[in-house]
């Protein structure tokens, strides 16, 4: 978990540092652009990789309960669904930025 946090510490850092030289009074078009598709993939990367390490702890856990009560697969498919829309939601945002 430590080791996970300081990923997305040094993730984040780094995509701040890359921002420091960029501050213009007026910045052409093209600049934009590349900002705005830095922005879509930022939303859709971060939020894939948080959905994957979600989908990595509910699936194991719920594989172990799933093999002690095989009753409760219904609720565990739930749980599932609920760690992927995570994923959905970055999606969304991207297309959002994307569009404007």
């Amino acid at each position: 978990m430590k080791r996970t946090m300081f990923l997305v510490a040094a993730l984040a850092t780094l995509s701040l540092a890359s921002f420091a030289g960029s501050a213009y009074a007026q910045g052409s078009s093209d600049e934009a652009a590349g900002f705005k598709y830095l922005g879509a993939g930022l939303a859709f990367g971060i939020a894939a990789f948080g959905a994957g390490i979600g989908l990595g702890q509910v699936g194991a856990a719920g594989l172990a309960v799933i093999s002690e009560n095989p009753a409760l697969q219904s609720k565990v498919f739930i749980f599932v669904g609920m760690v992927e829309s995570i994923a959905i939601y970055g999606i969304v945002m991207m297309f959002i930025i994307l569009g404007q």
